[in-house]
């Protein structure tokens, strides 16, 4: 039988109650928080084993780090959807648990807190739940948190919004025993606009794009099998279109799992136990016909695929802030920065007088006092509603008109003004060696590094500014290397006794309109001292070089990766001889210490 789905602190007998709020989405649950403080005090006195503890944990959000006896709470947020009282939420716990005072939004619409003691790490998620956040599940072999489209609803040409779908989805399979212990995670992405397809859901496991049949029908076109990590795949079509308002999509995408749940060899390799093998292996068609063959089962007959009372139903637009009775306007002394501003970071509504705002957040870091601000900003320019982005920024929807500039000048307050949103300077990054036990580099260092070379460059060329660029601590897909135009993902280099930390490179990914291409890797490995420095002759190579008009990503792909690799190979990807004058490419980015490789095992695959 399905699982008793639970209200907001509810218990497991309780009946369904959601909230259909903002950030409400996953309903919270007393017993588990109490079971997480006893499993916790079990584990340290010495009474539970690690491996069994560590799977426990892990369906809480909470993650071991490369750093012993401290773990990262990974929060869900459904599509991004934050309230401010959340915020404010966050903001009260990084200041009571979380030793680096500060909140990380990650490529998935998280956020995470870093280096939290194991004992606090129980009272965060606790106090955490008061405003209806939960950590449920954002760890471990389950179905992580589902990602959206920031601008779900708002824009125009979207087919039809899908976020209310989207909190069914995440609603249904919260807690769900069919996706508590698969062979691996499941990765979900839900989009309104496929011309635009700004989820980028050919990279997940399973997607979900909005279509309308000839009989006006909502539905989804269902993608299956895709992913980045060491094998990039983008998901193939497995229906093109399945009905919405009859939980069929739902029935659909339990079938599949309940297919991959089976599949006992791919638990033989954690590593390569994806969807996205099976489907490599077998093909699409194949998995079709065994999804076919699933819903013959009893099971279905078993299930409640109705959706109308897990349907998220929110109403942002009657809750828009109105006219302003006063509000500012640029003077000759900012009126050029504004302009920039606007020109970047503000996309008009399909709402007539009303905008989404996007905040460029330093490689996703936001400190209590930035949540506060933020929180409170949203309560009076966006009437409260704001959306994470999978380039770890923060949209505020149904900003009016008018009140645009007065936003500007009170992001600045907090340092959070910057032009840029989605442009070269507004680069992603995972955590890599600040915490992740996979990171074999500094990947925030790079990110920092980088940053600071580009501002140097005072890049103004509009088409040098649409170039993407991210990194990764290792070649998993965290930082969403493989679709950069330039991506890196951290390795190293041996010289002697001694081991340097480099990246790889790709070029040409392509993530934007529609369209997913994974770059090509180029065959040298850079030192990471010299990577900023390789990122500045590939652009001016870029700029020197191109066609009228011409993209970075049809610039690379008409001089090839060998273009690419010559302009580095001559100095920037030469070996380095250890010795008192170089000893600063054997130490990584933000370090002061010898560089050497400690990679552990990850526990995505625990």
């Amino acid at each position: 039988m399905e699982p008793t789905t639970v209200g907001r602190k509810g218990t497991l007998s309780n009946p369904e109650v959601y909230e259909n709020v903002p950030g409400h989405i996953i309903p919270a649950i007393a017993q588990e928080f109490e079971d997480f403080t006893n499993e916790a005090e079990k584990f340290l006195a010495g009474e539970t084993p690690e491996n069994e503890y560590i799977g426990f944990r892990l369906k809480q959000g909470v993650y071991g780090q490369r750093q012993p006896d401290v773990q990262m709470i990974r929060v869900k947020l459904p599509f991004g959807g934050i309230t401010p009282d959340q915020m404010d939420a966050f903001a009260t716990v990084i200041e009571k648990y979380v030793p680096l005072n500060k909140g990380h939004i990650t490529t998935r619409q998280n956020i995470q807190m870093h280096h939290v003691p194991l004992r606090d790490a129980a009272k965060l998620i606790q106090e955490l739940s008061a405003a209806n956040l939960s950590s449920r599940e954002g760890c471990g072999n389950t179905v992580r948190n589902v990602t959206g489209d920031p601008w779900a609803g708002i824009l125009d040409g979207e087919v039809f919004d899908p976020t209310a779908y989207a909190g069914a989805y995440v609603r249904y399979f919260v807690r769900h025993p069919t996706t508590q212990l698969m062979p691996r995670k499941i990765k979900t992405a839900f989009d309104g606009t496929p011309a635009k397809d700004r989820s980028i859901t050919g990279i997940h496991d399973i997607a979900f794009l909005s279509a309308i049949d000839a009989d006006g029908n909502k539905g989804f076109q269902v993608v299956v099998g895709g992913g980045t990590s060491i094998m990039p795949r983008i998901a193939p079509v497995l229906y093109d279109f399945v009905l919405a308002d009859n939980g069929d999509y739902l029935k659909i995408a339990e079938a599949v799992f309940r297919i991959f749940d089976r599949q006992d060899w791919l638990r033989v390799n954690r590593a390569r136990a994806r969807i996205k093998v099976f489907v490599d292996k077998f093909g699409i068609d194949e998995l079709r016909n065994q999804v076919e063959e699933e819903l013959k089962g009893d099971w279905v007959a078993e299930r409640d695929f109705s959706i109308e009372h897990r349907l998220f139903l929110h109403d942002e637009e009657a809750d828009a802030p109105a006219m302003p009775e006063s509000y500012g306007t640029p003077t000759d002394e900012d009126r050029a920065a504004f302009e920039r501003f606007r020109e970047s970071n503000v996309i008009p509504q399909r709402q007539a007088g009303f905008n989404a705002v996007e905040i460029k957040v330093y490689r996703g870091d936001l400190t209590p006092d930035q949540f506060r601000a933020i929180g409170q900003i949203m309560r009076e320019f966006s009437g409260g509603a704001a959306r994470m982005t999978i380039s770890q920024n923060v949209v505020l929807r149904w900003v009016r008109d008018e009140a645009v500039y007065d936003l500007w000048n009170r992001l600045k307050d907090i340092n959070l003004g910057d032009a840029g949103a989605e442009e070269i300077t507004d680069n992603v990054s995972c955590p890599g060696t600040d915490s992740c036990k996979l990171g074999i580099t500094s990947s925030m260092g790079l990110n920092a590094a980088i940053n600071r070379k580009l501002l140097e460059m005072e890049i103004t060329d509009p088409l040098t500014r649409k170039v993407h660029i991210k990194n990764s601590g290792c070649p998993n897909g965290c930082g969403q290397h493989h679709i950069a135009d330039i991506g890196f993902y951290g390795a190293s280099i041996k010289v002697g006794e001694h081991t340097i930390p480099a990246y790889v490179a790709h070029v040409g990914g392509v993530y934007e309109e529609g369209e997913v291409i994974y770059g090509q890797r180029l065959k040298v490995r850079l030192p990471a001292k010299r990577v900023p420095d390789a990122v500045e002759r590939w652009l001016r190579m870029y700029e020197n070089e191109r066609e009228e008009g011409e993209t970075f990503k049809a610039y690379s792909e008409r001089v090839g990766t060998t273009r690419f690799e010559d302009e580095v190979k001559g100095d920037l990807a030469m070996p380095v001889e250890f010795g008192l004058d170089t000893m600063n490419m054997f130490m990584d980015w933000d370090r002061n210490q010898p560089y050497v490789v400690q990679r552990g095992e990850g526990e995505c695959a625990v």
